[in-house]
Parts: structure tokens; C-alpha cells; sequence
């Protein structure tokens, strides 16, 4: 494939805008090499500028659960623009996004919208502390929830560490109150528990890991979480920025059953669009301003063209056999790897839950926790990222992310991914 434009784009690009890039991860350095940019996306294709198509598996990291450009997604924000991009004011579409909601999420009795994941996520633990009156959070290592300063801490060792920031720009002691232990580990949350329990407002994870690569819980580690908090008066905060709707209609809580105080959703709750949303039980958000004494705002909160594409993505999946379907495709994709990978000689494992999956080139251990995660070969995923990716397949860049399974995936799609697939790792 050639990729003059994108080479010029970028070297333009990094005149201007750090790295070149928006957003980190897209500049490549988990893989090496140059990113291509994107001019065009339509089902489960992209196009870069120098025309080459991709099968997409990033899908925005996640928003396009229904593929891109979907007719009803795209009308529903037209007909949203046409009438005004934003207002700075109550819509009744806001009112049936949050009622949407409330109906599909069982632990969500009142929601807020806000803008992105981060604003979610923050404003979350901003109400676990307001309250509950404490100021100590717990979060696990490899669980990224945004890029607030206190959230923004290093893995630490042992069973819990007031980490140091993990970013130049952080004081200190915006980090100190963060007490960060490893995923799937409830010995450690429970010995945390018995020497700070006073102190901690709540817990936050992804109740499936997806920013370290894909890790599941441990069998019994979220109701130990559950009923740790419980016993404490901590509050339990579910990051489903990137599990909401896609791995149930009611989220991964639906899919494990339990019910956190609070959980934050984005991606996939905008359709695509920069909306995001938090909410919980009654007693909880009603300490939400205006109502109640815990503040937040945002001018663009509960944006109307990005509400109507919310909407009408949760529509479409709402549809009978939804996540069945998208659990059939992720499976054939995942199990035709696997094949791939025995046939070539190659030792790893995939870790897949519904239509989420990450390719750990290890010793074909499970992973459970980020410290696995960082022992795998990711110089050799990022050799087998590019010779996908020149052979038209476009797998996140990097090998601490997740695989995302789109309902535009078609069984050529399928096809023609292994068939990749089965070259790039026959020549590692």
C-alpha cells in the first residue's frame, strides 16, 4: 500500500499539534511507525487519503457498535442539525435519551449527561465524595478512567500505594488521595478495606478491563467488590465508558448480574458523538446540583445532535438477537485466530468477552491483571499490527487495547481478516 499523503499529513500535522495527533494512542508508538490518516468511513470500512480500504476493528475504540455512517444514526443527526447545533438549553430529546437510559440500565435511577468519558468518570468520584464525606479513592492498575489529574497515577507495588502522578503537570497531592491495587485481586481490596475503609469514598474499574487489553473479571472478584464497599459505606463505581451497551443492553452489570451505586458511560451512548453520561441510584444524584450541593456543569452537556445519535444507536440495538449476533461474529473472528495461531506455530492467548478481544503474544497464560499484560511481546504485536494493516485489516495500534466487533462485519469481512491473518503470523 502507499501512504505518501498520509507521511504528509502527518509531518504537517506535527508542526502544529503535539505528536501530530489529538490523542495519543493514534500517533503509533505502541507499534512504531507513521499513523494513516483517515478521509472517509462507511459500514465496516475506512478509507485513508491515499485510498486504501480497511476492514475496521478500532471503530472509534468502540462507538460503532452498528458500523459506521449507519442510516438511522446519520439522519437522526441530521434532522438534529437542522434544527440547531446546540442551544444551551432543555431539550425534550435529552429527557428521552436519560429516560432510555434509566429503562435499559437496572442500577440507574437518575442520569446526567455530560461530554466525554473523563468528564463522566470525574464527575462520578466527585459525587462518591460529596456523598459520602471521605476523600480516598481505590482504582486497579490497567484500568484507565480518563484524564483527570488524580485519576492520572502510576501502578504501584504492594498491596497499596499512594501513587505518584503519572504525568508531568500533576501535583503530588492531587494523586495522594488515589490508592491503586491490582485488578482481580480481592485478598488485597479486602486487606486495603480493614486499614483505610473510613477513609475511602469508593471504588472505580472497568468491570472488564479493555485499556490494558481485554481482562474479565476473576469469577467472584466484582461481588467481593460488591460486598466490600457494602460493608464500608464506599460507594462502587462502574467505568462503563466502553462496556456500556456493548456487552449487554444493560451494560456489564446486566452481564454479571450486580448493581454499583454509580456507573459512567460513553462511546457507544453518543453514537459516535462527544456525549457521555453518569448516574446511579436516586439518593446518590440527588446531591447533584442543582438539586443538591455537589456541582457540576458543562455548556455543551446533552448536546442535541449527539443525543439523536445516541438515541437512535440504542434504538437499533435494541433489535431481538442483537447480542447474540454480535457474540457469533467476535467468536467466529476469535476462533479463527486461534486456529491461525496454532497452525503458524505461534503461542499466545485471546481473551474475549462478547465483542471485545485482545491477541497477547505471551506463553498462552491467562492474563489477569496489568503486570501480565505488560510481560507480553508487544514488539511482535506490533509487527503482526502492521502486516495487517497492509493487508488492509486496521487492528487498534497497540497492544494494550481492545478488538472491537462491529454488526457491519460480514462474513467476507471474517474471511478476509484470517486469511490476513494466517500470513502475518505464518511469517513472524
Amino acid at each position: 500500500m502507499r501512504h505518501e499523503r498520509s507521511k504528509e499529513l502527518f509531518s504537517r500535522a506535527q508542526k502544529v499539534i503535539p505528536g501530530g495527533v489529538n490523542s495519543p494512542v493514534r500517533a503509533f508508538k505502541g507499534v512504531g511507525g507513521q499513523p494513516v490518516f483517515i478521509a472517509k468511513a462507511e459500514g465496516s470500512a475506512i478509507w485513508d487519503v491515499d485510498g486504501n480500504r480497511y476492514i475496521d476493528f478500532v471503530g472509534s475504540w468502540g462507538p460503532m457498535i452498528l458500523g459506521h455512517a449507519h442510516p438511522e444514526v446519520v439522519q437522526a443527526a441530521k434532522n438534529a442539525i437542522d434544527r440547531g447545533s446546540s442551544y444551551g438549553a432543555p431539550t425534550e430529546a435529552e429527557v428521552k435519551l436519560a429516560e432510555l437510559i434509566v429503562e435499559r440500565v437496572a442500577s440507574v435511577e437518575k442520569v446526567r449527561l455530560v461530554s466525554s468519558g473523563t468528564e463522566a468518570t470525574m464527575s462520578a468520584i466527585r459525587v462518591a465524595r460529596g456523598f459520602t464525606g471521605r476523600d480516598d479513592i481505590v482504582k486497579f492498575e490497567g484500568c484507565y478512567h480518563g484524564h483527570a489529574d488524580y485519576l492520572l497515577a502510576k501502578a504501584g507495588s504492594g498491596v497499596a500505594t499512594f501513587d505518584l502522578p503519572d504525568s508531568p503537570g500533576v501535583p503530588s497531592d492531587f494523586t495522594k488521595h488515589t490508592l491503586t491495587i491490582p485488578y482481580n485481586d480481592v485478598d488485597a481490596v479486602r486487606r486495603l478495606f480493614e486499614e483505610r475503609g473510613k477513609d475511602i469514598a469508593c471504588i472505580i474499574l472497568e468491570p472488564v478491563t479493555g485499556n490494558a487489553g481485554v481482562i474479565p473479571p476473576a469469577p467472584g472478584f466484582l461481588e467481593a467488590l460488591r460486598e466490600i464497599t457494602k460493608k464500608h459505606g464506599a460507594l462502587l463505581i462502574f467505568d462503563e465508558v466502553m462496556t456500556g451497551f456493548r456487552l449487554h443492553s444493560g451494560g456489564a452489570q446486566a452481564l454479571y448480574g450486580l448493581d454499583p451505586d454509580l456507573s459512567a458511560f460513553g462511546k457507544i451512548v453518543g453514537g459516535g458523538m462527544p456525549l457521555a453520561a453518569y448516574g446511579g441510584r436516586a439518593d446518590i444524584m440527588n446531591r447533584v446540583a442543582p438539586e443538591g450541593p455537589i456541582y457540576q456543569a458543562g455548556t455543551l452537556s446533552g448536546n442535541p445532535c449527539a443525543v439523536a445519535a445516541g438515541h437512535a444507536t440504542l434504538q437499533q440495538l435494541a433489535a431481538p438477537g442483537t447480542y447474540e449476533r454480535l457474540d457469533q461474529i467476535s467468536k467466529r473472528i476469535t476462533d479463527g485466530l486461534a486456529a491461525a495461531m496454532s497452525e503458524a506455530e505461534q503461542v499466545g492467548r485471546i481473551q474475549r468477552v462478547g465483542s471485545m478481544f485482545t491477541l497477547f503474544f505471551n506463553d498462552g497464560s491467562p492474563l489477569r491483571n496489568f503486570a501480565d499484560v505488560k510481560k507480553a511481546d508487544h514488539a511482535k504485536f506490533g509487527r503482526f499490527f502492521h502486516g495487517m494493516l497492509e493487508r488492509g485489516v486496521y487492528f487498534p495500534p497497540s497492544g494494550y487495547e481492545a478488538v472491537f466487533v462491529s454488526l457491519a462485519h460480514t462474513d467476507e469481512d471474517i474471511e478476509r481478516t484470517l486469511e490476513a491473518a494466517r500470513a502475518v503470523l505464518t511469517a513472524l
